[in-house]
């Protein structure tokens, strides 16, 4: 990769490009040209995003889960294919990355608190006499 500095990708102006470019300065081991700060960045972000896909793969299975629990009348294949989509997509991210195994517990409180949100109609959380099934 013979390009100059004045010529390299800006991150700023095209993200895609200039992650080939530096890639190719990396693994030319050419760390003049490198942009350091911005790789930097990328990385912690490729860690944070781990974490947040996780999170919300962990609130769809809390939520189909609270579904099932509260609204038995619409159960079905569909709730049951997307908890095995979502266990599996885990299996696979735990699996690549296991040390996010350990942020497991403290994200799913987190993402119960969403899931709960969005797995209770207002209307029966209203009602004076509901109360969800107890058998969850």
């Amino acid at each position: 990769m013979q390009t100059s500095v004045k010529d390299r990708v800006s991150y700023e102006e095209d993200l895609y490009a200039w992650s080939l470019e530096q890639a190719a300065l990396l693994r030319a081991r050419r760390v003049e040209g490198l942009d350091w700060e911005h790789l930097a960045d990328e990385i912690d972000s490729m860690g944070g995003y781990q974490r947040r896909e996780l999170e919300s793969r962990l609130c769809v299975i809390l939520l189909h889960l609270l579904k099932w629990q509260s609204q038995p009348e619409l159960r079905g294949a569909s709730w049951r294919q997307s908890l095995r989509t979502q266990r599996r997509e885990i299996r696979m991210l735990l699996k690549q990355s296991p040390s996010l195994r350990r942020q497991v517990p403290q994200l799913m409180h987190e993402a119960y608190a969403d899931a709960i949100k969005d797995a209770y109609a207002s209307d029966d959380v209203l009602a004076e006499a509901y109360l969800p099934d107890a058998s969850f």
